[in-house]
């Protein structure tokens, strides 16, 4: 991902291999947050989750900790989509941030999606 960002700026925005580059750029953060964030962070409800290792004594700090990859990537997204609003969106980072911006919004309805169906015959009903 560092090499795409180094790359990314020096490409010609005419190419197809830049248009590449910003592609990458939000492809590869969304795959970094989808498996770093779900590996440390907790989703009620989610079979994938992994069961914190205690509980806490308050109600509030425990629903926060049972929705801390939902508020994370609401808190994120929209400090993204502040970021996007801010530039040009045919900018080059312009559009590399709109990508990363449906990056967040297609993990964030997953994370969602994932608390409310199930598979029948899945194992995680």
């Amino acid at each position: 991902m560092v090499l795409l960002i180094v790359l990314y700026p020096r490409s010609n925005p005419d190419t197809h291999i830049a248009a590449s580059f910003g592609n990458a750029i939000a492809d590869w953060t969304g795959v970094l947050i989808t498996v770093v964030m779900t590996k440390h962070l907790y989703e009620k409800g989610s079979a994938e989750r992994q069961q914190p290792k205690s509980k806490v004594r308050s109600a509030a700090v425990e629903w926060l900790r049972e929705h801390s990859l939902t508020l994370f990537l609401l808190v994120t997204g929209i400090a993204w989509l502040v970021a996007f609003r801010a530039m040009d969106p045919n900018s080059k980072w312009g559009q590399v941030v709109g990508n990363i911006v449906s990056e967040w919004t297609r993990i964030l309805g997953l994370v969602l999606m994932t608390r409310r169906l199930m598979e029948v015959g899945s194992k995680a009903r």
